[in-house]
């Protein structure tokens, strides 16, 4: 039950609304006088969008590239995020030759260009962001056999 108090062109209305119905109908109390009130039904909650898997979608661009798809991809050799960020630059391709040391993309992490390195040398067997990606810790981002 709940009560309430307005004032309309100064006069005072006392309001309590009592139980409230299965088919929405209330039992209200306007200064004394009792009311069945037809409630609007409430809206239905708005139904979640559908949001493509970011991992799905990744290999599904791998693949019309002509890269590996994500899930044949050996990912314990690839660059991986230091921190959260966004992807900026990409400065290899698949197939690609790069030694230790190499920038292979540039990740914007706190306002900052962070340039993320090959650690060993080899080849570009896959790229798995695009730039203006969001990553997260640890995310691998190219990997280099």
């Amino acid at each position: 039950m709940k009560e309430f108090k307005y004032t309309i062109d100064g006069k005072e209305y006392n309001v309590v609304i009592g139980e409230i119905s299965e088919d929405y109908v209330a039992d209200v109390t306007v200064n004394g006088e009792e009311y069945k009130v037809q409630m609007e039904k409430p809206a239905e909650p708005e139904k979640k969008k559908v949001v493509v898997n970011p991992q799905a979608a990744k290999a599904a661009a791998s693949e019309e590239e002509g890269s590996a798809p994500a899930a044949n991809v050996n990912v314990n050799n690839a660059v991986k995020a230091p921190l959260p960020g966004v992807v900026t630059e990409i400065k290899v391709n698949v197939g690609d030759e790069v030694a230790a040391g190499d920038t292979v993309v540039v990740l914007e992490a706190m306002k900052m260009a962070n340039n993320l390195t090959a650690e060993n040398g080899g080849k570009v067997t896959a790229v798995l962001v695009k730039v203006g990606e969001n990553v997260l810790e640890d995310t691998p981002l190219v990997v280099i056999e």
